[in-house]
């Protein structure tokens, strides 16, 4: 069985935009990157659920926004961009429910909403801005930068402020998707919160800190929309003493295992989740081959991890024990360039 996966970067070497490759699952090898689309800065894309459409972060000569592709049958098709003066996008997700895409303006400090038309394409319908200061304890925080915004389980839309170190929750109100503000939590200055992942149960959510180099368990209250920290534990081993950068964080479909990775030390760190997921415990902490992993991601059966480095070019295959959570490294030279993001399409 083939499985194609894609992978998008930054274009300031030498990517062309997003590109697509094969997991061979009964080999355990990728080959076969090919180009599928030819994008400016596309640093973070999503699928909508029929796989049908992709979104992406995008820049064309306008300025910096998003861009809408068709997809199909692993060929995509420009329906149209979506951009203004300033930098791209950093995170795009779906509401296949109500017909939205969000996205994370980090340079702007700006949440912003488009309505999906028939055809595929987006119309800008809100944009909320982050004011005031940032945290100031690290640079990147002089101001709000907000790198991640996605739904909760109970469908409302929650960020992550990197420069503030909040994280807001907003209610999605009416044909335009306006955002209305429902609570805001605020983590230890310094923390530089970059992305969220929920519990299967949909009442614990884990947040990764990029600055800190931690992963925070929060509990989430449902009625009234609100986190709270229960416990912070370290991304990387108590003796390391360069760069923090702490990235991307995945969560198992089971609830059982949390995986983030470190840039600097350039690792995975893997924990076990407890039952009802309120704890976590450290596992073990591996190196992925590269360097800079800004993003991994399970393929479609999570039997696997997949790792792509921004700074040196390629991608990396782990092999999962899905009892254990355990990884094994499978190959570490498959050539991709400028990877920050990597998405199953099954």
């Amino acid at each position: 069985m083939r499985e194609k996966i894609l992978v998008g970067g930054y274009t300031k070497r030498e990517s062309k935009g997003i590109y697509s490759f094969d997991l061979d699952i009964a080999k355990e090898e990728l080959s076969n990157l090919t180009e599928v689309a030819h994008i400016q800065n596309a640093t973070y894309f999503a699928l909508d659920k029929a796989k049908q459409h992709l979104y992406t972060c995008a820049a064309d000569e306008n300025g910096g926004g998003i861009a809408a592709l068709s997809y199909k049958r692993g060929k995509t098709e420009l329906l149209n961009y979506v951009t203004s003066v300033g930098a791209p996008l950093c995170y795009v997700a779906v509401d296949n429910d109500r017909g939205f895409v969000y996205g994370a303006n980090y340079h702007l400090g700006e949440i912003r909403v488009y309505k999906i038309q028939k055809n595929g394409s987006l119309t800008l319908t809100d944009t909320v801005k982050h004011e005031g200061e940032g945290s100031k304890v690290h640079p990147g925080q002089e101001r709000p930068h907000v790198h991640y915004t996605d739904l909760t389980p109970d469908g409302r839309l929650v960020t992550c402020d990197l420069g503030t170190d909040e994280i807001t929750v907003y209610d999605v109100v009416g044909e335009e998707g306006k955002l209305s503000l429902v609570s805001l939590y605020r983590m230890p200055a310094g923390t530089g919160v970059r992305h969220l992942t929920f519990h299967p149960n949909g009442k614990i959510a884990y947040a990764i800190g990029e600055f800190s180099s931690t992963v925070t368990v929060l509990s989430y209250n449902e009625e009234k929309g609100r986190f709270a920290a229960l416990e912070t534990i370290s991304t990387l081993p108590v003796d390391f003493e360069g760069t923090k950068s702490a990235s991307a964080l995945r969560l198992s479909s089971d609830g059982a295992f949390l995986y983030a990775s470190n840039r600097g030390h350039n690792s995975i760190a893997i924990y076990s989740v407890s039952p009802l997921g309120t704890k976590i415990t450290l596992e073990d902490i591996v190196k992925t081959e590269g360097d800079t992993p800004r993003d991994f991601n399970f393929n479609s059966t999570e039997d696997f991890i997949i790792v792509a480095h921004q700074d040196s070019d390629n991608i990396s295959l782990f092999r999962r024990n899905r009892k254990t959570g355990m990884l094994t490294l499978k190959q570490k030279d498959f050539y991709s360039p400028e990877g920050t993001c990597i998405l199953p399409t099954l």
